[in-house]
Order: structure tokens, then C-alpha cells, then sequence
């Protein structure tokens, strides 16, 4: 033999070599992940899904792939579709909004508002007690030129209305802090401490708020530290990745398992919904992923 063509053996060896390590490697970390994924989630963290992320996926096939991978709750659900969830023994966790007329734009901050909300609301809140489940979620509404005091005690005016009602059939009203930066201009309840302060005005452990991990980083940062002083006004979380809302792992800037260790270390007991919208083809995989990363 040559020394050419016993350079190019040793080479072709140390390039097979290379290869089945590299394998190897491949095939233990597929391993690992699958045996991760089939491990009983920890039960620290209660999980949840928000189903509009997934419309794409019949409500149906969402509930069994949810009960398959731990998840116990699906948000944002109507009232129409309660008896799905509980045909897969999921609850949900927040219940949604539904109506033509009110929502993320048009919400509490308006006096003229409070006597159709409540009517609403009133009926919402029959619903929501009669399936079991505990949170309704709600919004402030634009600001439309009204400053931050002034929707403070606006909110607080109707909100405080409500709360004897809610009290009675022992239904949390939820209100959710959004950002106003990137996705919904204008919207009045985009800081932690306004919320905070709306909920000392309203004065009831039936109003809290619903803290979205993704909103709350965009507009505000600092995430662990609020919620640490904030929690005793948070009854529920959305996670998401940022920018973007989409998959909560390393393609974005946060670090979700820190931010649920301290969730879970300020004694929380409700519920943490996954609430990105998946851009990979396999959609339920990314869900499973985003669950996992959650699962301190």
C-alpha cells in the first residue's frame, strides 16, 4: 500500500469513527427526550393550553393530545364547548370572552359600559359555576385618550358591582394584562402595577389578574421579581415566547424554567397556560415541548 492510499484508510477510519459518535450521540439524546416525554410530569405546575393557538387542530384531537401529554386544562373555552373539555376530564382554567360586542378593545374602563357588561357577565358567570370551573377572564378596554386614574376607578366602579355576584357563585373575575407596544395599541391594563393597583380599589378575592408571561416582558421586563411582590393578585399565567409568540425554548429571550420556579416558589396553585403560537410543522410536539420546559 502507498502512503497516499494509507492516508486516505485512515482518514475513511477516522471519518466512520466520527460519524457513529456523532450517532451515538444523536440517538441518546432521541432517547432521552422520548423518555422524558413518557415520565409523569412533576406536579408542581398545573398545565394548560390556550385553544385558539390551535385552531388548526379540532377541539377534540386538542383534548386527547392534551390528556396524553399531562396537560389537565384548556383555556379559553365558551360555554359551547364546557362538555368537550369534560368528556377528556380537562376543566378550564380561564374562561373566555365570547361577544360581538365586548372585549380586549371595549371593556371595563367606560362608565357607559358597566350595565351591558354586567348582564353579561351575570350570565357568564351562571355558565363558568355551573360546569365547575373558577376563572372568567376580562379587559380593561382602550385607553382612547383616558388617563390611567381616571380607568382605574372607571374599571373599579363596575367591576365592584359585579363582585357580590361573582362572590355568591364563587367565580374569580380575571383581568388580563396585554402589551400595548406590539399587539394591542392602546389597551389600558398593560402594566403590572396598574392592575395591582385595580385590584386594591375592587378590594375582593374574586378579581385578580391574569399575568401573560410574553405581554408583561415586552411592555416591562423584570419578570420574576413583579410577580414575586405581585402574587398575591395573580390567579393565573400565559406563557410565549419573545419576540414573536412562538415556542418557549431557546429560540427566544427567555428562560422559562427559572420564571416557573419562582411561580411555583410564591405558592401559586392555579393554573400556567401555554399560550404561543407553534411554527413548526408538528404543532402538538412544540406543545409538548413548551409543557416540559414548564415542568420544574
Amino acid at each position: 500500500m502507498t502512503n497516499h492510499s494509507r492516508r486516505d484508510a485512515i482518514k475513511k477510519v477516522a471519518t466512520m469513527a466520527l460519524a457513529s459518535t456523532a450517532f451515538t450521540s444523536l440517538s441518546n439524546r432521541v432517547a432521552a427526550h422520548e423518555q422524558a416525554v413518557d415520565e409523569k410530569l412533576k406536579g408542581k405546575i398545573n398545565h394548560s393550553v390556550c385553544a385558539w393557538c390551535y385552531n388548526g387542530i379540532p377541539l377534540e384531537d386538542l383534548c386527547k393530545a392534551a390528556g396524553q401529554i399531562g396537560i389537565q386544562s384548556i383555556d379559553l373555552l365558551g360555554p359551547k364547548d364546557f362538555d368537550t373539555a369534560k368528556k377528556y376530564g380537562l376543566t378550564c382554567a380561564m374562561v373566555a370572552l365570547n361577544h360581538k360586542d365586548w372585549g380586549i378593545t371595549r371593556g371595563w374602563n367606560r362608565k357607559e359600559h358597566h350595565e351591558p357588561l354586567i348582564k353579561v357577565y351575570e350570565q357568564l358567570i351562571d355558565e363558568t359555576a355551573k360546569a365547575g370551573f373558577t376563572n372568567l377572564i376580562c379587559f380593561s378596554g382602550n385607553r382612547g385618550g383616558m388617563d390611567d386614574q381616571q380607568g382605574i376607578e372607571n374599571c373599579a366602579a363596575g367591576l365592584r358591582k359585579l363582585m357580590s355576584y361573582a362572590e355568591k357563585k364563587k367565580v374569580t373575575i380575571v383581568m388580563e394584562l396585554l402589551n400595548s407596544k406590539v399587539d394591542h395599541a392602546d389597551y389600558q391594563c398593560d402594566h403590572t402595577a396598574w392592575g395591582v393597583e385595580l385590584c386594591k380599589a375592587i378590594g375582593s378575592e374574586r378579581f385578580k389578574l391574569l399575568y401573560d408571561i410574553y405581554h408583561m416582558q415586552i411592555m416591562e421586563g423584570d419578570v420574576i421579581r413583579t410577580l414575586q411582590a405581585s402574587q398575591q393578585y395573580i390567579a393565573h399565567y400565559h406563557t410565549g415566547g419573545v419576540p414573536g409568540r412562538h415556542e418557549i425554548d431557546e429560540t427566544q429571550e427567555l428562560y422559562y424554567p427559572a420564571i416557573m420556579k419562582a411561580v411555583y416558589e410564591t405558592g401559586f396553585k392555579g393554573f400556567v397556560a401555554q399560550e404561543f403560537v407553534p411554527k413548526r410543522e408538528d404543532k402538538l410536539a412544540s406543545l409538548k415541548q413548551g409543557v416540559l420546559i414548564c415542568d420544574v
